[in-house]
């Protein structure tokens, strides 16, 4: 595994428990507004990784996978496996632009989270991708018929997606269980460009909103 970074506490990434945020080093998209840009290259030991959640049995509950783009690490599955024998329950958050390698792993995960870049006919133009789309289909669909509770979301970026394009994602997660829509920040970005960019004001956001509910169960701002 290739570890970028370790957040050792964190009350709000994994639904109902305290947890702490392993950070996966390399990411297969360039999406503009990413906020973990330096997660593309950096690498810390794993040795530390588990030094420091020994020392937690009892205390954190769970423990997020994230990145960069946790799939990309050929040893994930008995990476997620060590985490398990300690106790811990574990989010995973994807991309989920590798579905041979969520299926290997869905079934020891507690929860997963996946990013949902843009309705599928935009994807290679929001994330800098040039990959399969229908990869993204397979995992979305892996993914709402495993069991495993989970949920999707956007970081809208509001010169990237129109109305259009959620009334085509909610196309592609009907039935879904859960999606969020994130406010994209201005801070911390891969590409400059962004810091200019804007999200949506609120009441275009409700009236989003609305119409996804046509399609999903939960939808949400965050």
């Amino acid at each position: 595994m290739l570890i970028g970074g370790l957040q050792k506490t964190s009350l709000l990434d994994f639904p109902d428990k305290i947890s702490a945020i392993v950070f996966t080093a390399g990411c297969n998209f360039r999406c503009g507004y990413c906020h973990n840009p330096e997660l593309i290259n950096s690498i810390a030991p794993v040795t530390e990784v588990f030094e420091f959640l020994k020392n937690r049995v009892g205390k954190l509950e769970g423990v997020v996978i994230t990145g960069g783009e946790p799939c990309l690490q050929k040893d994930l599955p008995e990476f997620i496996k060590q985490v398990k024998s300690l106790g811990f329950a574990v989010k995973l958050d994807t991309n989920g632009s590798y579905p041979e390698m969520l299926a290997k792993v869905l079934p020891d995960l507690d929860y997963v989270a996946m990013d949902i870049k843009a309705p599928l006919e935009k994807y290679s133009a929001v994330a800098n991708w040039n990959g399969d789309v229908e990869n993204i289909r397979k995992s979305i669909d892996m993914i709402m018929n495993s069991g495993v509770d989970y949920e999707f979301r956007t970081t809208v970026v509001a010169s990237q997606l129109d109305e259009k394009d959620f009334e085509n994602i909610g196309k592609l997660l009907n039935g879904a269980k859960r999606y969020y829509l994130q406010k994209f920040v201005p801070s911390k970005v891969l590409d400059s460009r962004f810091l200019d960019e804007k999200t949506y004001p609120d009441e275009l956001f409700q009236k989003v909103i609305e119409r996804l509910n046509m399609y999903i169960k939960l939808v949400e701002l965050r």
